[in-house]
């Protein structure tokens, strides 16, 4: 029997798990059962309104006109909003960790990137008068032609999705249209490999489909305050949100969280909390927003598509040398949390292996898709899928079992990432055992006595003596925040006037960034840049970076 060693994450958590085969019960399981639990749809108001939004029924549209004129006629229709009434229409939800340019209309007034894409929203007495009032609410459309495909949406003369990154690519760092990773030399190693193995691996789009649908209810408070009772998973970011979008001080917002009827991710977008809120605050009545399952299903942010290009060089032993990674995330029509999910699975590259020579280039795409959002582990599942298929197809290549060679490449305590970190309490070679024993399978009696504890360290240990580094994807003109950014450091900092820390600032839209030729140069020393055009008034406005305390998770730094 294979021991189970208990060491591997001591300094890390307390080893007196022992719960297997108990009928431990849950915290919140009385509740549940009992039907007491408190979900946000059980509020009760008195004067309670409904806000329904109108959708487009199009991909990608221009909006000529937006008529509510008969819906304002409507019985029970006390309010129609467009997109004039809300304080700060426009917005990204990394700008509160100063990440990303705000991209996303809360009601978009000019033109639709999705279908389902919000254009105005209706409040009444009833839901059955708010539907009927948005049958009523006529748009003038202009149809534009629209992208679904990552790899067509980067094509030259694709349907440009946002005006504001014109070649349909977020900007990173206000550097590259695209997430770089180098460590050692590719080129090299694929040269002298006595395999080349490449595949092709994609995921598509995953709708969370939690049984109980995203939804908000706002009411006037005492103290010119409001209360927001909401199903979102990501409490302070909808209160942060709201407060940047509403230009309200969050002194002012009462949010309460609570049960969630399901999530997976999918709740953490804030989209419904703005605008119950400001409905409560243009009617002085409780508003109620809440989707129901087709637009759940139909305008709920899915995990975004994936579709990830993976070429290993791999000697007869079946020991990987190197490997490439070309990936593209669908972000769908905005961005959300997309261009965070690529820096999360960049950093996780190259999968949990010791290989010498890693490249990666991994962009963060928009097409004419719904926004793709949060689901269990996203960043991360995606690429672990592509990363142990194709463990698979190399294995297969060199003829070996594709557990055997998992052990063989597996991190050992003391290596080296490609990310530069030391890699530390690991333990997938003793998975792997493990899994071998309980499926039956005869492991070499060499793949029996690996560890994780040795054969790390040494010459696996070191950085790489030459990394070859590119230029490519270089962009100008860009400042899109960054996720390591502390008190002006960062790339904004690099481009202020050495006496002067200018505040980030965002292109012109339709502004061209030019692209820098390739360069084969080495390195870390970007070439200078001028400054970035001047920020238009209303592509960030001044409570995006004011007001409330914000918190990175990123960074592990708070910014006022």
């Amino acid at each position: 029997m294979i021991e189970f060693r208990k060491e591997f994450f001591a300094d890390e958590r307390d080893d007196d798990l022992n719960e297997i085969g108990k009928p431990t019960r849950r915290q919140d399981i009385l509740g549940h059962v009992t039907g007491r639990s408190p979900f946000f749809d059980d509020h009760q108001f008195d004067g309670l309104l409904h806000l329904r939004c109108v959708r487009s029924p199009h991909h990608h549209a221009r909006i000529r006109r937006v008529d509510t004129s008969q819906a304002e006629k409507m019985p029970g229709v006390v309010r129609v909003l467009t997109g004039k009434d809300v304080p700060t229409n426009l917005n990204t939800l990394l700008s509160l960790l100063d990440f990303g340019i705000d991209d996303e209309p809360i009601l978009s007034d000019k033109k639709v990137a999705y279908r389902g894409e919000p254009v105005a929203a209706v409040i009444a007495a009833t839901e059955a008068q708010a539907r009927a009032a948005v049958k009523a609410v006529r748009v003038d459309w202009e149809v534009l032609p629209h992208v679904l495909d990552v790899e067509e949406a980067i094509k030259p003369g694709a349907p440009k999705v946002l005006d504001i990154y014109p070649n349909n690519k977020f900007i990173y760092h206000g550097k590259y249209d695209h997430q770089k990773l180098r460590f050692g030399d590719v080129e090299a190693a694929f040269a002298s490999a006595d395999h080349i193995v490449e595949g092709r691996y994609q995921m598509s789009p995953i709708e969370q489909a939690p049984i109980e649908t995203c939804g908000a209810i706002a009411a006037p408070e005492q103290n010119d305050r409001y209360v927001c009772y909401t199903s979102t998973q990501a409490l302070f970011f909808s209160l942060g949100t709201a407060a940047k979008v509403l230009q309200t001080p969050s002194s002012k917002l009462h949010f309460v969280g609570g049960t969630v009827g399901g999530g997976f991710g999918g709740k953490v977008d804030s989209i419904h909390e703005p605008l119950a809120i400001l409905g409560a605050m243009l009617t002085g009545r409780p508003v109620k927003y809440a989707w129901d399952r087709e637009e759940e299903m139909q305008v709920g942010a899915p995990r975004g598509a994936e579709r990830w290009y993976i070429k290993d060089a791999v000697n007869r032993d079946g020991r990987i040398t190197a490997r490439k990674f070309i990936g593209y995330f669908d972000s769908g029509a905005y961005t959300r949390l997309s261009s965070y999910a690529i820096i999360k699975g960049v950093g996780h590259l190259p999968g949990p292996y010791t290989i010498p020579n890693v490249y990666a280039d991994v962009y963060c795409v928009y097409t004419n898709r719904t926004p793709a959002t949060a689901m269990r582990g996203f960043g991360i599942t995606g690429v672990d899928f592509a990363i142990e298929t194709h463990m698979d197809k190399v294995a297969e290549t060199v003829g070996l079992n594709p557990i055997e060679l998992r052990i063989l490449n597996s991190y050992r305590d003391g290596d080296m990432k490609a990310h530069r970190r030391e890699a530390k309490n690991c333990a997938l070679v003793e998975c792997c055992q493990v899994v071998a024993e309980k499926a039956g399978i005869t492991l070499s009696a060499e793949a029996r006595a690996a560890t994780s504890l040795t054969g790390g360290g040494g010459e696996r240990a070191r950085i790489p003596n030459y990394t070859a580094t590119d230029q490519n994807g270089r962009v100008e003109g860009f400042d899109t925040g960054s996720y390591a950014r502390k008190s002006g450091s960062g790339p904004a900092a690099a481009t202020a006037q050495p006496s002067t820390a200018q505040p980030a600032r965002a292109p012109q839209p339709g502004s061209q960034p030019a692209s820098r030729p390739a360069s084969a140069s080495r390195p870390e020393q970007a070439p200078p840049r001028a400054d970035p055009p001047a920020k238009p008034p209303e592509s960030r406005p001044a409570a995006s970076r004011s007001g409330a305390m914000r918190f990175s998770s990123l960074s592990g730094f708070r910014r006022r």
